[in-house]
């Protein structure tokens, strides 16, 4: 029995949670009238997966403070009230609402991103890997960022949609670390996940 098999869900809830160290998360989105490609990250995040008798759970939180493209100054313009707004929506989080088997070690996952205030119908499928415990989950879905404000784009030299692409490492979480996700901090990748931090007011 896998941990993608319907009959998983009979048993006592399992949960898993991203392992910043080992994860990435990445957007692609085309500028300068599509003559090039802008490529960022985000280097705080947090993330579970959880299976058990109500269902499977699929949950990720981004700190959109800590974007970053390379160049200082494309980065402050993307956190301001042009794109992300951070100073106000300092947090894009997706919640999941329905995720089934898809077959082929893959699942379909439908669900809300949330940003800027505003709250965005999101679903994409994900190929997920059991390895000695852990689960490596990648997928890669298209965002239309001006559905959610990010309308900017003088002479419409950015392009929409932004192309989002997540590679997550998850290690099963141990129940003193069972905090819930609203009560935990996106750790930094390339840093320990904070076991008993809590949430920054914006």
């Amino acid at each position: 029995m896998t941990v993608l098999s319907d009959q998983a869900m009979t048993s006592a809830t399992r949960r898993w949670v991203v392992d910043p160290v080992r994860s990435t998360v990445e957007f692609r989105v085309k500028g300068f009238w599509g003559l090039a490609t802008v490529v960022g990250r985000f280097s705080r995040f947090d993330g579970s997966y959880a299976i058990g008798p109500d269902g499977r759970a699929v949950e990720l939180v981004v700190d959109a403070r800590s974007l970053d493209t390379g160049i200082q100054r494309r980065d402050e313009h993307l956190r301001s009230s042009d794109f992300f707004h951070v100073a106000a929506h300092p947090y894009v989080r997706f919640t999941a609402s329905d995720v089934s088997d898809a077959g082929n070690d893959r699942l379909r996952v439908r669900g809300e991103l949330e940003a800027l205030g505003k709250k965005l119908p999101l679903s994409f499928e994900a190929a997920v890997r059991e390895l000695e415990g852990e689960l490596e989950v990648e997928t890669t879905t298209l965002v239309d960022h001006r559905r959610l404000g990010m309308t900017w784009s003088p002479l419409g030299m950015v392009r929409s949609p932004s192309t989002l692409h997540v590679r997550a490492r998850l290690a099963p979480e141990r129940k003193s670390r069972r905090l819930g996700s609203s009560a935990r901090r996106p750790a930094a990748a390339g840093q320990p996940a904070a076991k008993h931090a809590s949430t920054p007011a914006a």
